[in-house]
């Protein structure tokens, strides 16, 4: 253990000398799939629960899709599949985008968190109170007002609970990386192991940075809940 922890910190944590590797990546991996999940996901909830058949249906398709694939094929497909289509090798700006192995594999797991959590924000936007909603209107605020200013707010809230645990199992999911010769955490231990044949160690090393940063964002969850859904506990 002491022998390889010498040999293979650097890339468990951050660097091999040349590239990103390890932790560093697989929290780069995670940070940019969830943000631009979370961002495309508010827009998409709100067409998830629109009375408008044409608006709704094509989010609710999308979600289903990504929801009954595995990310582990959704991932074969951006990174191996799209690029095998002539057009996209002929489109310049599609060519560049689809041969780095980084976009590919950003792109699914984007995709993929941002179809659970339109689905976990449009069912929150359902369990709203009608009497919440019809006193905003009694102020005035309709349309965009009443989105921004109290469904949304009081959405993404109510939400918290159910969003840490998208957050946790996307960081596991982020472990089919390698499949796009992305240098995460499982790379690192597998090309570990595949060097020094210590294959308890390298993965359990592996096992334990995991561990490692779920407890970090469930710490960081529970105070984000304690803080925003203080007033839905009892009253004192």
């Amino acid at each position: 253990m002491i022998e390889l922890l010498q040999e293979y910190w650097r890339p468990f944590l951050y660097s091999d000398g040349v590239n990103v590797t390890g932790l560093a990546m697989t929290m780069w991996l995670l940070s940019a799939s969830i943000a631009i999940g979370f961002v495309c996901s508010i827009p998409l909830s709100i067409a998830r629960v629109s009375p408008r058949f044409w608006i709704r249906w094509p989010v609710q398709f999308y979600t289903y899709v990504f929801r009954g694939t595995p990310l582990y094929i959704q991932l074969l497909i951006c990174y191996t599949g799209i690029y095998s289509l002539e057009g996209v090798r002929d489109q310049p700006l599609l060519n560049e985008f689809f041969r780095n192995a980084m976009n590919c594999t950003i792109l699914a797991f984007a995709l993929n968190t941002c179809a659970y959590t339109t689905e976990i924000f449009a069912g929150a936007i359902r369990s709203m109170a009608h009497g919440e909603i019809e006193a905003a209107k009694a102020y005035g605020l309709t349309g965009f007002k009443l989105y921004a200013y109290v469904i949304m707010p009081s959405v993404l809230r109510r939400s918290l609970p159910y969003y840490s645990n998208e957050v946790i199992l996307m960081l596991h999911s982020t472990t089919v990386a390698f499949t796009a010769t992305v240098p995460d955490i499982l790379k690192v231990a597998r090309d570990a192991n595949s060097a020094t044949y210590m294959t308890f160690e390298s993965f359990g090393i592996a096992a334990l940075l995991y561990l490692a940063v779920t407890f970090t964002l469930v710490g960081l969850f529970r105070l984000a809940e304690r803080r925003w859904l203080a007033f839905l506990g009892p009253a004192r």
